[in-house]
């Protein structure tokens, strides 16, 4: 069964400090959630992280990592997330600038195989999250289809953003079902008119489809993420996505 989470990433503004950081957590565990995701928050130790996880009864299953940890400290990143019981690591973004060239997606493979590998070596696994510039197209195919080819699937799973592969062009079902086995942590986004994000069920995605192929994709975690709330609560948007996803029995 398919478990929902709150991807911290949403709560960005309430996570600058450690004090704010550990009132948020509290706030979503009191909320109703059990998973989260930690992304966008202030730097932290990962022993605090993993007191303040257990004291809300909260488990981490995804970060989004920087960039330059993951490259350059991929050993004591794995050994981080041992602490706190996290095995998958994610990368929020990489600009693959396509319209200068291959230069930036053959940086891509030169650098987070190699990392990628040594997360797979100590039991971890890299996930890379998708925006809109990964359906854009190189050398005539769409950058997340030679992704997919040219990373073994035992080295990178995909964390697909339901809101951002509408905004390419795609259909998220239909993603999830051709990334099926690479997609153990989804992001849940509603996508609304003008581009708008938007709470769970809100918007104008096909929920129904996006569970079913999610859950025959093999996702663990479903993840809920509003980059931009439009001026309302952010904890506010996170409850009535949660509601949404508690009515369709998850």
């Amino acid at each position: 069964m398919m478990r929902v989470g709150a991807q911290l990433y949403t709560l960005r503004e309430y996570c600058k400090t450690l004090d704010d950081f550990a009132l948020t957590l509290r706030r979503v565990a009191d909320m109703g959630y059990s998973i989260v995701q930690v992304s966008g928050s202030c730097a932290f130790e990962a022993d605090w992280l993993k007191k303040e996880l257990d004291r809300n009864g909260l488990q981490c299953v995804l970060t989004h990592t920087p960039a330059p940890r993951i490259l350059g400290e991929t050993q004591k990143v794995c050994e981080e997330h041992d602490i706190f019981g996290c095995r998958y690591i994610g990368l929020g973004k990489h600009n693959f600038e396509p319209e200068k060239g291959d230069a930036g997606y053959r940086y891509f493979l030169s650098e987070y195989v190699p990392a990628a590998k040594i997360m797979r070596d100590n039991g971890k696994y890299f996930m890379y999250h998708n925006h809109d510039g990964e359906f854009a197209k190189l050398n005539g195919r769409l950058i997340i289809e030679q992704l997919m080819e040219d990373v073994a699937s035992d080295l990178m799973g995909f964390t697909l953003d339901t809101y951002w592969v509408q905004v390419g062009g795609g259909d998220p079902a239909q993603w999830l079902e051709k990334l099926s086995g690479r997609i153990p942590c989804i992001h849940l986004k509603d996508y609304g008119y003008g581009r708008t994000m938007l709470p769970i069920g809100e918007g104008n995605l096909n929920w129904e489809r996006i569970f079913e192929k999610a859950e025959s994709g093999g996702t663990e975690y479903m993840l809920v993420e509003q980059d931009h709330c439009n001026g309302e609560d952010p904890f506010d948007c996170l409850n009535r996505s949660l509601q949404y996803l508690r009515a369709c029995g998850f």
